[in-house]
């Protein structure tokens, strides 16, 4: 009798574990994108906001992009879990694959995270809002409930961010992805580490404690992980390079079951997001990703 009653116990708590494993980390994650923006200003840049996060979860400022260090093929890898070698999308602009995809979705294109979620969980909620036109094309739009491309006007100089904090605000989505097409804008047009660039990151830093506010309203805040980072830097008025300055941007994570002041001291690259994400909703990843979710910043496994 004893010895079943430990077997009996043992049952229990490897149910309970496998239970606790297959929950996810969190409801919610925000992932928030700044084209342009390098770790390089990081210190420097009075962004209170984002600080906050960063101080309340867990940063590093080395994550690498894949090269070249230019937008389409590091966003494409951001949600993508692979680099170009693998998705395809090898250039600034691209729009489709100038190498063949090694593998290609239902979706038909190589499979991201949101294609991912979708399929795991048909009643998520999936938003996906941008400014620039061009990451149109490196996520299955069909995955999404919601996807919108705000440009930046003299009329709209907030670009996406009303339409961002209106629909987390209505929908509370599980995963919604924010992108900004700043401060790679003023990188090009005045600079790198200049004046204006600290001045447009300022500006964003607000954006972020708006979209923060919003999902508080929303009543999400304690069930939510912020992901916040970059496509690459830049030096001078250009990117694209094998600078540091060029290939390092910050990512932050922060929330919900996340380390509070956690240094992530080990190697981050821009393919380590998705999985990161994956792992949060504890998704299975396709064989064709390469990326490793960060573990080591979760407070659960």
């Amino acid at each position: 009798m004893k010895l079943k009653t430990i077997i009996t116990a043992l049952l229990i708590t490897v149910a309970a574990a496998t239970a606790s494993a297959a929950k996810p980390l969190a409801k919610h994650v925000v992932l928030i994108g700044f084209d342009g923006w390098g770790a390089y200003s990081y210190e420097k840049a009075e962004i209170p906001n984002i600080k906050r996060l960063a101080a309340d979860g867990a940063l590093t400022l080395q994550k690498r992009t894949v090269l070249p260090s230019s937008s389409a093929v590091n966003w494409a890898s951001m949600f993508m879990g692979a680099g170009p070698e693998l998705h395809g999308y090898t250039e600034w602009g691209s729009q489709t694959p100038e190498l063949p995809s090694r593998e290609i979705s239902h979706y038909g294109i190589f499979p991201s995270v949101w294609g991912l979620l979708r399929d795991a969980n048909p009643d998520a909620e999936i938003g996906y809002i941008y400014e620039w036109g061009g990451m149109k094309y490196l996520a299955e739009q069909e995955a999404m409930n919601f996807s919108s491309n705000v440009y930046v006007t003299d009329d709209n100089p907030r670009g996406c961010t009303d339409t961002a904090v209106n629909y987390i605000r209505e929908k509370k989505p599980n995963l919604v992805g924010i992108i900004y097409d700043e401060p790679d804008g003023v990188g090009h047009s005045k600079g790198h580490d200049t004046p204006e660039y600290y001045a447009k990151l300022k500006v964003l830093d607000g954006y972020v404690g708006e979209i923060v506010q919003a999902v508080k309203d929303a009543g999400m805040l304690d069930e939510t992980i912020f992901i916040l980072s970059s496509d690459h830097g830049g030096i001078n008025k250009g990117h694209g390079g094998k600078t540091m300055v060029e290939m390092e941007t910050p990512l932050i994570i922060s929330g919900k079951n996340v380390k509070r002041g956690h240094d992530i001291s080990e190697s981050v690259m821009q393919f380590d997001i998705a999985p990161t994400i994956a792992h949060i909703f504890r998704l299975e990843t396709p064989q064709v990703w390469i990326g490793r979710p960060l573990k080591t910043v979760f407070t659960k496994k």
